[in-house]
């Protein structure tokens, strides 16, 4: 009988250990999965939920202004006409003034495997126009990702996830980055300059400022400046060590353009020089609305950072490191008060700097 107990005993603990080897495998396996998921989502959640919004606004919102006409069409007829110059668009239709086509044709590369199954797919145009935008979005979201970054390296994470809820319940910032504008071609390079600012790559943030004035809007110059002269005041950078950084950056960016749109618009042609003598030399712009020089101040930013406006000025009080990078952007925004025809758009560069010292005070509250 004791064998026999003992026999149907050890039975018993067999089996009730192979379930225990079961069921503790398959909690690893349950918890690897989940340690998985929790990775992937500290990695890429806050690009996710900022990604999804824009998008929204994309698909609500799909088609576009007459400011983004050219990008527009240089976009259409680089994936469609390709090499065929003859049938592109703005050499019937100009516009008032010249727009350099290296955007377009960037965001067209992007664009290109996605237009090109969709047209297999004899899919209308209109979602070519869909792919576009959300291709550019996904290049300003991944520049304005780089710059989280480098918040969270300086000011921590709490400050980053405060930075991430603040630009997702802004409707501005995440509409207008998947507008095809020369503004938002020039966010993207803003987006890394800051990065590096943030970083202490100084010269590199300088360089990116200079590409996005040379080629995407001369406007830049002002941000370019502020930050320069706050840099030199600081003694982050020194006069020869920015001739000797930068010269070569501003030369190859003059080049570029030049060659390029001069191929594509048939004519010799810098086209952000053009646009700066019509628009400050001239101010021809002033043709389209003026502006109290205070409207920025007094529409503009309330509307786009809603309650991230007041709490940036109350940022600045709370950390002296925000000082440093909100005030160069605020001599640009003073700076372009001057300028009688205002809109938003110039100056949505400015954003992410006032979210930083928003996140800063949410923070710290």
């Amino acid at each position: 009988m004791k064998a026999q107990f003992f026999r149907k005993a050890h039975k018993l603990i067999s089996c009730l250990s192979s379930l225990f080897c079961i069921h503790s495998a398959t909690n690893r396996t349950t918890m690897a999965s989940n340690s998985k998921s929790e990775t992937f989502l500290q990695r890429y959640g806050y690009d996710l939920l900022l990604a999804s919004i824009a998008a929204l606004y994309v698909l609500t919102i799909p088609y576009t202004k007459v400011e983004e006409s050219f990008n527009v069409q240089a976009m259409h007829d680089i994936l469609y006409h390709w090499t065929n110059l003859e049938n592109y668009d703005h050499l019937e239709f100009p516009g008032v003034v010249p727009r350099t086509f290296l955007g377009a044709l960037l965001v067209s590369i992007i664009a290109a495997p996605f237009v090109l199954t969709a047209s297999l797919l004899h899919l209308p145009k209109f979602y070519a126009l869909v792919i576009v935008r959300m291709a550019l979005g996904c290049i300003i979201l991944y520049t304005l990702r780089f710059f989280r970054h480098q918040i969270r390296n300086k000011f921590g994470h709490q400050v980053e996830a405060f930075f991430v809820i603040l630009t997702a319940i802004q409707f501005h910032f995440l509409f207008y980055c998947t507008r095809p504008l020369p503004n938002i071609l020039a966010l993207g390079l803003v987006n890394l300059a800051y990065g590096y600012w943030f970083e202490g790559r100084f010269y590199a943030a300088l360089n990116s400022l200079i590409f996005a004035t040379t080629v995407f809007r001369c406007d830049m110059l002002l941000l370019l400046c502020s930050i320069g002269l706050q840099l030199l005041l600081t003694n982050k950078i020194s006069v020869w060590g920015a001739l000797k950084h930068c010269t070569g950056m501003a030369l190859f960016c003059i080049g570029l353009t030049i060659i390029v749109d001069s191929i594509m618009w048939k004519r010799l042609l810098w086209p952000e020089f053009e646009v700066f003598w019509f628009n400050s030399v001239l101010n021809k712009s002033s043709e389209w609305g003026t502006n109290a020089f205070h409207w920025y101040f007094t529409s503009a930013l309330p509307r786009s950072l809603l309650a991230a406006y007041p709490l940036s000025l109350f940022g600045l009080f709370l950390d002296r490191r925000v000082r440093t990078f909100t005030f160069p952007v605020l001599a640009f925004i003073l700076l372009y008060s001057k300028l009688p025809h205002k809109e938003l758009r110039f100056i949505i560069s400015s954003v992410p700097i006032f979210n930083v010292s928003a996140s800063i005070a949410s923070n710290r509250m």
